[in-house]
């Protein structure tokens, strides 16, 4: 292979390697987004679901491995150390499996954590306390409000609510309250429970829920089309991050044949 062959895999490989730098920053970003968000339902479901907070570990993982690879790829590439471009393509080989098989994994427990969200909103609707500091009530909250829905299924699922449901005036989950024109302006979030003052009912000392003034759709269909959203947006970036390794892999072998061609070929004459 000539010499000018060579410069352009060496630098094409460093472009790649810092590339790959970014990309690996990126996952790392997505793993601490899932850990660190409190004011979104991905708070409801990393309190409470293991698969996720291990998932997000993972991502933090492979994220940083993925940044440190980069790094040395770098400078394996510049310096053309044969050393660091063994190991390079070595720990590239070992992501791409782990990629593989978490990408595996994650899609055959898709169900599982359709099945999880369901369970632990139902149970935080049951167990929702009124002037209560709670970070996932507030999660929840945060997620009827922006998305405009009520409950999981539709709004009768906060009728499993017994303290709700004991009080004798009409009472209602504040975040679940439909959105009038003129507050639109108002950013706040509403949380516990409203009631609506003197309201005639036409069984008295009863908390109907057909009249709470409260959006009627569940929350279960948004959510979910949110959260497969997010999470083929972290696939797609995944998928690219693979691509980009297999081309790594490429390059940095073919560099690394090359630097041991030219330590045995290139013999002095006297």
């Amino acid at each position: 292979m000539g010499s000018a062959c060579i410069k352009v895999t060496k630098y094409f490989l460093f472009l790649f390697n810092l590339l790959f730098f970014v990309l690996g920053a990126v996952i790392l970003g997505f793993g601490v987004w899932i850990l660190a968000d409190r004011s979104s339902f991905i708070s409801v479901l990393q309190t409470s679901s293991t698969s996720l907070k291990v998932g997000a570990y993972i991502f933090i993982s492979v994220g940083a491995f993925t940044m440190l690879m980069g790094f040395l790829g770098c400078i394996g590439a510049v310096n053309e150390v044969r050393c660091l471009l063994g190991l390079y393509f070595v720990f590239l080989l070992l992501i791409l499996i782990i990629q593989v098989t978490a990408g595996v994994l994650f899609y055959f427990n898709m169900g599982k954590l359709k099945q999880e969200m369901g369970g632990i909103v139902t149970q935080l609707i049951q167990n929702y306390k009124d002037n209560h500091e709670d970070s996932l009530q507030e999660a929840w909250d945060y997620v009827q409000a922006q998305v405009r829905c009520c409950g999981w299924v539709s709004f009768y699922n906060w009728t499993e609510n017994a303290k709700l449901m004991n009080h004798t005036n009409i009472t209602y989950p504040c975040s679940c309250e439909i959105e009038r024109e003129e507050d639109d302006h108002r950013l706040q979030m509403r949380k516990g429970f409203c009631q609506i003052p003197d309201s005639n009912t036409t069984q008295p000392g009863v908390n109907s829920p057909e009249l709470w003034p409260v959006y009627q759709e569940g929350c279960m269909k948004k959510v979910q089309a949110w959260l497969q959203e997010n999470l083929g947006i972290i696939l797609g970036v995944c998928v690219g991050v693979a691509v980009i390794e297999l081309l790594g892999m490429l390059l940095s072998m073919t560099l690394c044949r090359h630097i041991h061609s030219e330590d045995y070929s290139e013999v002095p004459k006297y």
